[in-house]
């Protein structure tokens, strides 16, 4: 007896045959990879809940105008972002200088034409699902609009954090003004406010010297992802 996701992938398949013409039907037809059905059942299913605005063997042109199939496209219209499941066998171990070469090429020129590449290894899929979902949540949490935090100060939180990571050390009041543009005062009271959360900590300074910079806790990354 066929299951929920097992329904849902096949009429969702169907759904694209019909669309499909050419190379890219025929790849459809031949039906999904190993790897490819993994990362439906084990990543985005479950974090989804649907294949809403997902592509299967969604075809583009590399830097060369030669056709590129990735494994997976998503396109709901204000993001387009490829996804490639990526073994390390055919990525790594087998990959020769050139193939090497036209790999960052392509990723690189998808990027300049507007499209994002998302890279997962199988391993992940495979064996470690759940830090998959996370590394997807975060990246469509950036273009999702109808499922990003609603009020500002949700947001304003999210940026603050995201802005800890790219930094790579502790954040101060000063990067804060500095990014939203706002006053001191409130920049601070933002970050005091991320430390009662958990989310942030005071970096311990000189005997008697006031704290003015704050490093990320172990919860912010919980909280993020």
């Amino acid at each position: 007896m066929a299951t929920a996701f097992e329904d849902a992938t096949s009429k969702w398949l169907d759904d694209h045959r019909s669309r499909r013409s050419g190379s890219r039907l025929e790849r459809i037809a031949r039906g999904l990879g190993h790897a490819e059905r993994l990362f439906l059942r084990n990543v985005w299913h479950p974090l989804r809940g649907d294949f809403e605005h997902l592509h299967p063997e969604y075809e583009v042109l590399d830097w060369r105008g030669r056709p590129y199939y990735a494994d997976f496209a998503w396109l709901p219209g204000y993001a387009s972002l490829l996804f490639e499941i990526k073994g390390y066998g055919p990525h790594v171990r087998d990959m020769d200088r050139q193939k090497y070469c036209n790999e960052l090429n392509r990723e690189t020129f998808l990027l300049t034409v507007g499209y994002r590449v998302v890279s997962l290894s199988y391993d992940d899929v495979e064996q470690r699902p759940e830090l998959s979902r996370s590394m997807i949540r975060l990246v469509l949490g950036n273009y999702d609009p109808a499922r990003a935090p609603a009020s500002r100060a949700l947001l304003a939180e999210k940026e603050i954090i995201r802005l800890a990571f790219r930094k790579a050390e502790p954040i101060r009041p000063v990067d804060v003004v500095r990014h939203f543009e706002i006053d001191a005062k409130t920049a601070t009271k933002m970050l005091r406010q991320l430390c009662e959360k958990g989310w942030l900590r005071p970096c311990p300074r000189g005997r008697g010297e006031r704290n003015v910079r704050y490093e990320l806790t172990r919860g912010a990354m919980e909280y993020f992802l």
